[in-house]
């Protein structure tokens, strides 16, 4: 199964309007129809096959092939993806899925400024390196967004971090906080 936008996810993305939630939008962009449910579930989480059903039934995403195959073997696509999620033990986390997610939000920006804080975020390869641009890159996108957005980015990318990094983060955070006070 390899899911790809339709007309009206192209015309939501392009309208930038809040008609779907940042993990929606991020799900139509990475379904350019080439991305197997496999691969989305690495990128998206474990809750991909649920979100990508969602965005089909509500007519974002269609199944290259849909018309001339039976319902039934989606169905038995779908099956053996959700029984792993009980064993887990929640999202998975990484340095690597909070770069991707930070470097997607700076991609969506548009701009110069962005640009630089995307590439900036992707050359780094040690941790502490790549804490310090996901800081500055996460500070970027806070001051030029609504406090509510920023606040969604902010709680996302905490989210994707290992505790231990997330941690380490919002000491930097702090201290950047700290610095600039009077």
């Amino acid at each position: 199964m390899h899911p790809s936008k339709t007309d009206l996810a192209r015309q939501t993305l392009q309208a930038h309007t809040g008609a779907l939630g940042m993990r929606e939008r991020r799900a139509l962009i990475l379904c350019d129809g080439q991305r197997d449910l496999a691969e989305l579930v690495q990128l998206l989480g474990q809750d991909a096959p649920l979100l990508i059903q969602r965005l089909v039934s509500e007519g974002y995403l269609s199944i290259a092939g849909a018309a001339r195959q039976p319902a039934t073997p989606p169905a038995v696509e779908h099956a053996p993806t959700p029984a792993p999620a009980p064993a887990t033990t929640g999202p998975r986390r990484s340095l690597v899925a909070a770069k991707v997610y930070l470097s997607g939000m700076l991609e969506l920006q548009r701009d110069d400024g962005a640009r630089h804080h995307r590439e900036r975020l992707l050359a780094r390869l040690d941790d502490d390196a790549m804490l310090e641009a996901l800081g500055d890159a996460l500070r970027f996108l806070e001051a030029r967004m609504a406090t509510t957005l920023a606040g969604r980015i902010r709680d996302r990318l905490m989210e994707a971090l290992p505790h231990e990094a997330a941690q380490r983060l919002q000491d930097l955070l702090d201290a950047q906080t700290e610095r600039a006070l009077p």
